[in-house]
């Protein structure tokens, strides 16, 4: 039997004083839609670490201080292959906004407009609750390691 392999990434909600959240819409094939930043944990690199710099590469903004919102597991029970994906929230940050990279377009945007919105990218909707209403660490799902649908599972703080 091999090793399992292990995925980790980030993502982040970046938060302005007026109630907005930097928004992603990606436009990549594999995670369209709307969604916050975030990406690959590089080996080597903390998870912390990892966040602020892809807030920078995909925003332009430097970010200070993130803090975790929750984790959000995907666990293939045969293969033992696991995506683990770390959230933070940012409330301090500067520079300037860049319009967008090859990941797609970044804008702020109405927290309730969010998540009333049709355009997420697919289960996007189920990290929301993470992110903006708290009360949870961990969103987890039984993975069949191909499929992104699957019956989720919150876990409390």
């Amino acid at each position: 039997m091999s090793l399992p392999k292990i995925k980790l990434y980030n993502m982040t909600m970046v938060c302005d004083d007026a109630g907005h959240v930097l928004v992603l819409d990606r436009v990549k094939t594999d995670w369209p839609g709307l969604t916050f930043p975030g990406g690959k944990v590089e080996p080597g690199e903390s998870f912390v670490a990892s966040a602020i710099r892809e807030i920078y590469e995909e925003t332009g903004l430097e970010i200070a201080n993130p803090f975790p919102c929750g984790v959000v597991h995907w666990a293939h029970k045969e293969s033992g292959n696991r995506y683990i994906e770390y959230l933070y929230r940012a409330d301090s940050f500067r520079g300037t906004l860049k319009e967008g990279t090859d990941e797609g377009r970044v804008f702020w945007m109405d927290r309730e407009e969010l998540r009333a919105s049709d355009r997420l990218s697919p289960n996007f909707d189920l990290y929301l609750p993470l992110f903006l209403d708290g009360g949870y660490s961990e969103l987890f799902f039984d993975w069949d390691g191909e499929s992104w649908n699957a019956e989720p599972k919150y876990y409390p703080i």
